[in-house]
Formats: structure tokens, sequence, C-alpha cells
């Protein structure tokens, strides 16, 4: 066994010369038991006890905040915090979202500071939900929002407008999106549509979308 310890010391450190130091890390998506993190421009999603390929590992997490251990450290985080170490501004923000196994583009957001997955649709004219997603996220449609009437793939269907207090994708964050509340469990998936998208440059090229927030 003695002639073994050497060796398993020098793995050990050769493992620990492998993580990096975090410059930038941002929460941009919580859910019990797991969270999505923005780390040096990469996105990585840990489970309990996971640990990323810089050394960040997720202790817990619920819909409001996580707790992760940073360089031996454990600190508790909530949803959007950016920890940097960097002090250079940067001249813009651009978020690039990969095309999924059925061609979709879809992502982890945030609504009124609850995370959302959203399905990114340049066809959709609004942030476009259904009666289940509004009521997840205590958007008072019926109370606060103005009735319509709206396009679906199964025809016209009753809606209302809505006026969401913030809309967050990564570090893109803008506030007062107009947003449709569709009656009924259409769409399946929270439409990140046109109403926050026109705010942003959106180029596609092949299987990855890039959308930068305009000066």
């Amino acid at each position: 066994m003695r002639f073994y310890k050497p060796i398993l010391l020098l793995l050990i450190l050769m493992c620990s010369q492998q993580l990096q130091a975090v410059e930038q890390l941002e929460i941009q998506a919580l859910m019990p038991g797991m969270v999505v993190l923005k780390i040096d421009g990469e996105r990585v999603t840990l489970k309990k006890n996971q640990t990323s390929p810089q050394g960040v590992k997720m202790i817990s997490a619920t819909t409001k905040s996580t707790v992760l251990e940073i360089d031996g450290q454990q600190k508790t985080y909530k949803m959007g915090t950016t920890i940097s170490t960097s002090f250079t501004q940067r001249s813009k923000i651009t978020e690039q979202i990969m095309v999924d196994k059925i061609g979709m583009f879809r992502t982890h957001g945030s609504i009124n500071g609850h995370s959302v997955q959203f399905l990114v649709d340049t066809g959709a004219t609004s942030v476009a939900m259904s009666e289940n997603d509004a009521r997840k996220l205590g958007i008072a449609y019926r109370l606060d929002g103005q009735e319509t009437r709206t396009s679906t793939a199964s025809g016209i269907a009753k809606a209302w407008r809505v006026k969401l207090k913030s809309v967050r994708l990564g570090q893109l964050l803008e506030r007062n999106v107009q947003g449709v509340v569709v009656e009924g469990d259409y769409p399946h998936i929270i439409l990140l549509g046109m109403t926050f998208l026109n705010r942003m440059k959106v180029e596609k090229e092949g299987n990855k979308m890039s959308i930068t927030k305009k000066n």
C-alpha cells in the first residue's frame, strides 16, 4: 500500500491543478435540486453534489436560491446573481443557444424572477404562455390583464395581454415586457417572442442562435 501512496498523491495534485479559477459566474436558472450556471461564458447544468469542470460544486438548490461551493467556501446565491472578479466592462452582451435534437432553440431563463424554460420563437409576436404557466408564475392575468384573441395552432383562442415585470435570458434582462396568456394548456413551453426579441439583435447561423443586447 505504501508503494501506491506517492502515485495517488500525484494524481490528486494533477486533478487539482486542472481546476480553473472562476472569473465570472452567473446564476441563470434555478429548480429543485438543479441549477443552470454560466461560468466564464460556458453554460453548465449541475445537480446536487455535482462539480463543474471549473471546480464549482452545487450543494443544494430550490426555485429561489442555491448553495454553491467555490474555492472551498459555501455561500447562498439567488436567481440572476453575477459573481465577477473582472472589472472590465463588456461593450455588448450576447447569449448563444444551440439547437436541440428536434430542431428547436430551447433554453432556460426567468420571468418576474421565477425560473422558466423558453422556446425562442421569432414567429411569436409576444412572450406567450398558457394559463397553467401563468398560475405557476403568480400572474393575475384575469384580474390585471386585458382580454383579447390570439391565433394558435388550433385556431383562434381567448387570451389576456399582461405586462411582465422582467424577462431574463442569461445576462439579457428586459423590464416591462408585454406578454400574452392563452386560455388552456397551450403553448406547452413558454414562447420567447418578439416583444422581447425586438429589443435584441438576433442572428442564426447553422445550429447556433446569437442574441445580442442592442446598444
